[in-house]
């Protein structure tokens, strides 16, 4: 459980600075968030916390469910393809990270497939 929960808030920590970097370039804050960006940032750590495959999952992006609503699926995804790219500046350890979770679970995807 502990797991999890660090996992969680790793994620939910991750996912705030994607949006602060995209809402400073976009919006032109500084500081906090426009509500627009608020707004979405609170409700992908609600879908966090509502997540029932934490466990298991490495990111959003390969779960078989997807949880968002379309509008916030959208934005969440114009976030990513700015804010990523970017993050390998910024938190270089949590970019590759990311790189090599995602390549790991594509590996074994195609594993339990064949």
């Amino acid at each position: 459980m502990k797991d999890t929960n660090s996992k969680r808030a790793r994620e939910k920590a991750m996912v705030s600075e994607m949006i602060a970097l995209y809402c400073h370039a976009h919006h032109h804050t500084k500081g906090a968030l426009c509500d627009e960006c608020a707004k979405l940032e609170r409700y992908t750590h609600q879908q966090s916390d509502r997540c029932p495959f934490m466990e298991e999952k490495t990111f959003c992006s390969n779960c078989p469910v997807h949880c968002y609503r379309p509008a916030e699926r959208e934005a969440i995804r114009r976030v990513m393809r700015y804010a990523a790219p970017r993050m390998l500046y910024i938190h270089p350890t949590a970019a590759i990270r990311h790189v090599v979770s995602t390549l790991r679970e594509k590996r074994r995807l195609r594993k339990k497939t064949k």
